[in-house]
């Protein structure tokens, strides 16, 4: 298997389509095994140390007000509903007061893309985003260069 260190994943631009923010970060998959959307976004999310994964949700549920379901579950992704799957891509989102949140996970032939797009009602879920963006353009990369070495 190839190494793949944090500094691989690439913030790249991606159309907001439609959404008030969009962002997104590249994994190329070269020297990679073949894995589908869904088993990316499992890995990244789910197969973590279970403190992270309870600080995870902290954040989304605590700090972000986000809805989530039930941690385990085929319909759900740490508790993020999916609300699009298929082998080369799986969305996930989950809705607060303020916001919505869509992550959007898709296996291209070299690389890996995940696009986050949230949605905000009024100012509140502006300011709110504002204080979490920081944070999720520093955990996605970590999270995804964890789930290419739990992979190997």
């Amino acid at each position: 298997m190839a190494r793949i260190s944090t500094s691989a994943v690439r913030r790249v631009r991606v159309e907001p389509a439609g959404a008030h923010f969009a962002s997104a970060f590249a994994l190329p998959l070269a020297g990679l095994p073949r894995r589908t959307a869904e088993e990316w976004a499992r890995t990244t999310f789910e197969d973590t140390p279970a403190l992270l994964r309870a600080l995870l949700r902290a954040g989304w549920s605590g700090v972000l007000g986000l809805r989530l379901g039930p941690r385990v579950s085929a319909r759900h992704v740490i508790g993020w509903p999916t609300v699009e799957s298929g082998p080369d891509r799986i969305a996930v989102e989950a809705r607060a007061p303020s916001l919505t949140v869509r992550n959007v996970v898709t296996v291209e032939d070299t690389r890996l893309l995940w696009a986050t797009y949230v949605n905000f009602e009024g100012r509140s879920g502006r300011m709110l985003w504002s204080v979490a963006a920081p944070v999720h353009h520093l955990a996605v990369p970590l999270l995804l260069g964890r789930a290419v070495r739990r992979m190997g």
